[in-house]
């Protein structure tokens, strides 16, 4: 007998395998108040949604959905990613809607519903296969009309993940924000198209998002861009901001001339966090770590103030290896990455005014 499963990986199971129920999101917890390692593991214990439908009913603003491949970056263990960042909260109580931003006082989880929308279907031994299956999964929340945040996985999913947020708002109108030590702008990897270190070739060259509308922070590898990819850079017009430049005139500026390159034509934003743009030093659990990266205290306020003062409308977060993150602190900043997005995307939902944004009490000022 063949144990063959064929395309059995990317279909949904049969409709009389799902029990009879009304659309929308679905709470797994059962009790009242559990710690954060008991139960059924969804981001910071939020409900589930299983479809378009769960979505809609729900009218879920923010949609939390993983896409667990690494099998395009020669370093295993990124796959394992957005379970590890689902499920290894160190506070211990799931109680999201208590959940108060020390900087901004404002309560994401009560001002936005926010959903887990489970795992896109990947094929584990075809990264190519794996693509359309992301994309569609993302055109899926996009669709209508909620943000995807999606964990990696490898920073592959960036091409399925903004060509579908262009495929629902149109080419030309989403610009990227992409943080990251590494350009990843090849045309190809190995002979491979499809991979980590190729996702912004191919949003580019499938004219997808114009070269003017990506904007780099933070690059600093020893690897990459070359003379010749720096040159195929600049003849599309990419905003590209290394750490040079931070070091010369400071984070702060750098990231003023970002938000202000990333609003040159498009409507919305696209938001691409790679975590290895953070100094191993705060990051060690991704396949490519690089000395001499941003700290937390200068990429987690961006990210908040990105999702503030512009219209994002994705995000993803990626290349967090849990097999290589011993004390646990590359999976806690994805996790407060995406925190202080939904605290940015709160702050816009409830009109607060003006740049950099702090609550008065806690900046200090009164």
């Amino acid at each position: 007998m063949s144990n063959d499963l064929g395309g059995d990986w990317k279909q949904e199971r049969p409709p009389q395998r799902n029990p009879a129920r009304e659309p929308g999101p679905i709470d797994l917890q059962r009790f009242r108040a559990l710690p954060h390692y008991a139960g059924i593991p969804t981001f910071m214990g939020v409900p589930l949604c299983m479809n378009q439908e769960d979505l809609k009913a729900g009218q879920v603003d923010v949609a939390i959905l993983g896409a667990p491949v690494d099998s395009s970056s020669g370093q295993r263990g990124a796959a394992f990613g957005p379970r590890y960042i689902r499920c290894d909260e160190r506070t211990l109580w799931h109680n999201p809607r208590a959940m108060i931003n020390p900087d901004t006082r404002v309560r994401p989880f009560a001002t936005l519903k926010v959903v887990d929308y489970g795992d896109a279907p990947v094929d584990p031994f075809s990264i190519d296969n794996s693509m359309e299956p992301i994309r569609a999964m993302v055109r899926e929340v996009a669709e209508i009309g909620a943000v995807p945040i999606i964990l990696g996985g490898d920073h592959s999913i960036l091409w399925p993940n903004a060509a579908a947020i262009a495929d629902v708002y149109g080419p030309g109108k989403v610009g990227v924000v992409h943080f990251d030590t590494h350009a990843d702008c090849s045309s190809s990897f190995l002979g491979h198209l499809a991979s980590h270190g190729t996702p912004v070739a191919r949003l580019i060259e499938d004219e997808h998002i114009p070269g003017k509308n990506f904007v780099q922070v933070g690059l600093h590898s020893f690897a990459q861009p070359d003379e010749q990819l720096m040159a195929w850079m600049r003849e599309r017009g990419m905003r590209t901001h290394y750490m040079a430049e931070i070091d010369r005139i400071g984070f702060a500026a750098v990231l003023e001339k970002a938000i202000e390159e990333a609003l040159d034509g498009p409507e919305y934003i696209y938001l691409s966090i790679d975590i290895d743009v953070l100094d191993p030093a705060f990051a060690p659990g991704t396949g490519t770590p690089e000395a001499g990266g941003l700290t937390p205290r200068e990429l987690l306020p961006a990210i908040r103030r990105i999702c503030h003062e512009t219209q994002v409308v994705g995000m993803d977060i990626v290349e967090v290896a849990p097999h290589l993150d011993p004390g646990y602190t590359t999976a806690m900043y994805a996790r407060r990455a995406v925190l202080e997005a939904l605290s940015g995307m709160a702050q816009r939902r409830l009109e607060i005014p003006g740049k950099r944004y702090l609550h008065p009490i806690a900046a200090g000022e009164e």
